[in-house]
């Protein structure tokens, strides 16, 4: 079994959902990325998505591309993302890691030399965001002879067929978007997503994380008692946003992110057990 595969199996038997949280490869420094990984993992994420810096992260909301720009600026790329992935796993074997970017970077390195590096490196699964599911079907090939998950998103607007299209290719597990917009952006209408992922798990055994507008606990709380993951970014990089404007540097500089995380996984655990 995979990582991801391990890691929902245990979730299902707690009977309680994930919390996987994004952050932005060399965000707020890149010497700091492995350290913070670590840290978010001892304050409770269940799974890390890793944000390949990207300079048109056209999916994502100011947070998320103002993290990308201070990466980028810093000389971030694809290649020192997959050496910190490397260094986390020197340490971290089991927390399941999926890299979360754009199909440029990928293409620049080779589909099949990216497949080879990411799963060397550590990586469990892709979500490659301006990928459509039926596009370039030598993508999810490669990622598959490598032994990784292909992981995509479904939006409100994806309609039945198609996100059982998307459910049958996939494997990790299923993103549902759960606003209509960019990450961390709009208010989340909760009785409408719950009513989408019952749906969706009509026509797949693979778990669901819902994501792009969780912004707190009580949230987090609410979508864990009808999804297996919750997925959180903006919300945390803010608060990392907000120290290092403020000049603070080092783990200080993660305070206030550890302990949005650690709030989060509090209010999932306060939902008690969830529908699968």
């Amino acid at each position: 079994m995979s990582r991801l595969s391990t890691r929902f199996a245990e979730l299902r038997a707690a009977r309680r959902a994930g919390l996987v949280i994004f952050v932005t490869a060399g965000d707020p420094h890149p010497d700091q990325t492995v350290d913070l990984m670590h840290a978010l993992v001892a304050a409770g994420a269940d799974v890390l998505e890793l944000g390949v810096p990207f300079s048109d992260p056209m999916a994502d909301g100011p947070v998320i591309q103002r993290a990308s720009e201070r990466a980028l600026a810093q000389g971030m790329d694809l290649r020192r993302v997959l050496e910190q992935v490397r260094a986390f796993r020197q340490t971290d074997t089991t927390t399941p890691l999926v890299l979360m970017g754009y199909l440029n970077p990928i293409e620049q390195m080779g589909v099949e030399r990216f497949a080879a590096a990411a799963a060397a490196a550590g990586v469990d699964g892709v979500l490659t965001v301006d990928l459509p599911f039926d596009e370039e079907p030598e993508h999810a090939a490669a990622l598959k002879s490598a032994g990784l998950d292909s992981i995509f998103l479904l939006a409100p607007t994806s309609g039945t067929e198609r996100a059982r299209a998307v459910a049958a290719q996939a494997s990790g597990f299923l993103y549902y978007v759960s606003v209509r917009g960019v990450t961390g952006a709009g208010k989340v209408d909760l009785a409408d997503v719950e009513a989408q992922v019952r749906a969706l798990k009509k026509h797949t055994a693979l778990p669901v994380g819902v994501g792009f507008g969780v912004r707190t606990p009580q949230a987090a709380a609410q979508i864990a008692g009808f999804a297996d993951a919750v997925v959180v970014g903006s919300a945390v990089i803010e608060q990392i946003e907000a120290a290092t404007a403020a000049g603070i540097q080092g783990p200080e500089a993660w305070r206030g992110a550890v302990q949005t995380v650690r709030a989060l996984r509090a209010g999932i655990e306060a939902a008690g057990g969830t529908t699968r």
